[in-house]
């Protein structure tokens, strides 16, 4: 295998695991298969460009956007924006407590990455659906080492701002002694 494809085939492999906060483990250990109308590479610079109905999927994990951009610093952490009508996402998290794991669906128009602080961004029509819950707003960050997110109007609106309001629809819970879980 030539080294030019071993490097795009990094690139990609990053730019998924990037997408997979809380995916099964098992995701990891997949193959990264990447489908797009062009792709083009800068070696020198350290970005792949994938364009044009980009299907990207590892495990139980797929992404769909219009474009995905990666880049790489020089430590070796990937950055990837994925812009799209909207940019969709699917991933399987981990069983819990004996229960398998549920389906995490995304959506925004444009979702940003970012490897070495493992934070990734939902910007514009933001969407994420767990499970029977959902939240939405404009702007969407979940921090993946703290497994924080948050969820507002727009990246750093005050309380105060008119228009757009953050929604949530959060379905009760069963205790753990009625769905069996320990």
């Amino acid at each position: 295998m030539n080294v030019r494809l071993v490097i795009l085939l990094a690139v990609a492999v990053t730019a998924v695991s990037a997408f997979s906060a809380k995916a099964e483990k098992a995701d990891r250990e997949k193959a990264t298969k990447v489908e797009a109308n062009r792709m083009t590479s800068d070696e020198a610079r350290r970005i792949s460009i994938f364009e044009g109905n980009v299907l990207l999927t590892k495990g139980t994990i797929t992404v769909r956007a219009e474009r995905i951009v990666v880049r790489q610093d020089a430590d070796g952490f990937q950055y990837a924006s994925a812009s799209g009508a909207p940019v969709r996402f699917r991933q399987k998290g981990d069983p819990v407590g004996g229960q398998e794991g549920v389906w995490i669906d995304g959506e925004a128009l444009r979702v940003e990455i970012d490897e070495r602080s493992e934070r990734i961004e939902l910007h514009d029509n933001a969407r994420i659906t767990r499970d029977q819950d959902e939240v939405r707003g404009s702007y969407i960050l979940y921090d993946q080492r703290s497994e924080f997110f948050s969820v507002s109007s727009a990246k750093g609106a005050p309380l105060a701002t008119p228009g757009e309001r953050v929604r949530a629809v959060i379905q009760p819970k069963k205790p753990a002694a009625e769905t069996g879980a320990k």
